[in-house]
């Protein structure tokens, strides 16, 4: 037998203000039409005064639980992705837990940005299979609204905040791919690249900062990037394209999105695409994305998903998992 970190529950949480992208044109020189062709988003969320990362992030972990049908004291470990915690420290995981009443176990935060899910899941598995948990919460959470430069119009727009979670719990396999669970991972960084996607502030500056990206350099590495690691994983898990039910991406921009499934050979009708209605959600767009799909009825127990993500650092990986 062979242990597997198998999704057990899954939620998301949204802020309640939409803002469409004709919003942007009262103080920006764009468009709906402009933005939608360069990126495929339409509208995108925005979290209320006094609503934080770890706050959304709680209330994703609170649907995950009620859809497993479980409560706080039966997870043993909170691993949240996000590159927009509340604090400099504390985690925003500790935080998490404690909102939740969660007394006993561990947290901690996992930061590469918009991969962040993908290591925070990989991490998440690692400790299932070493048995030093057995149910563990993986959340993304993000408020990536304040970090923007509003007059930067080829950044501002693109992104949304939000949260998504699931729900791991060890459980017996065979040992095949056949399994429910996490069936193979691949985590890749290259600190070279740092300046094409990087925030400038924090400790070193005492300033918050702003996001800055330089978005054809990195369009340029992530199709390559997304297809190669996903085909790693693949190889990992012994399956093939083939046998893909859906493609999770992380939601960036339509053009890499459509890229990477052409790379794979895989059509976009087996694609989980959010990107129009939360923009870039960075570490959340993933669990985002995973929830809305099992929502809408794409994503089904059995299906074989392939999810990957690039984001600053830079930052990349894969998962493929059996739902």
């Amino acid at each position: 037998m062979t242990t597997r970190a198998v999704v057990i529950g899954c939620g998301h949480y949204l802020p309640s203000r939409v803002v469409e992208n004709a919003e942007f044109e009262a103080t920006l020189d764009t468009n709906d039409e402009w933005i939608k062709s360069r990126s495929g988003i339409e509208r995108r969320h925005f979290a209320a005064e006094g609503e934080t990362t770890s706050s959304m992030a709680t209330a994703a972990a609170q649907a995950a639980l009620k859809d497993a049908g479980l409560g706080p004291d039966d997870v043993d470990a909170i691993v949240l992705a996000t590159s927009t915690a509340d604090f400099t420290f504390p985690s925003a995981a500790t935080m998490v837990q404690a909102q939740l009443g969660m007394t006993s176990g561990y947290a901690f935060d996992v930061q590469a940005v918009c991969a962040g899910f993908i290591f925070a899941l990989t991490n998440a598995n690692a400790l299932i299979l070493s048995g030093q948990a057995k149910r563990v919460l993986v959340i993304g959470a993000e408020t990536f609204s304040r970090i923007m430069d509003w007059t930067d119009r080829s950044t501002c727009v693109l992104f949304g905040d939000g949260a998504g979670a699931v729900l791991l719990e060890a459980q017996d396999g065979d040992g095949t791919a056949s399994d429910r669970g996490v069936l193979s991972t691949d985590l890749n960084s290259d600190g070279r690249h740092r300046d094409l996607l990087y925030v400038d502030g924090g400790v070193s500056t005492g300033t918050t900062g702003y996001l800055r990206m330089q978005g054809n350099q990195v369009f340029r590495h992530a199709v390559g990037k997304l297809a190669a690691t996903a085909t790693t994983a693949m190889e990992r898990a012994g399956v093939t394209a083939a046998e893909v039910d859906w493609i999770v991406p992380h939601q960036a921009n339509i053009r890499i999105i459509q890229g990477t499934a052409k790379k794979l050979e895989l059509p976009m009708e087996q694609v989980v695409v959010t990107v129009q209605d939360h923009g870039n959600t960075s570490a959340a767009s993933i669990p985002l994305a995973l929830s809305v799909g099992r929502d809408r009825g794409q994503i089904k127990p059995g299906d074989l998903i392939v999810t990957e993500a690039i984001g600053g650092g830079l930052a990349w990986g894969a998962v493929v998992l059996r739902w």
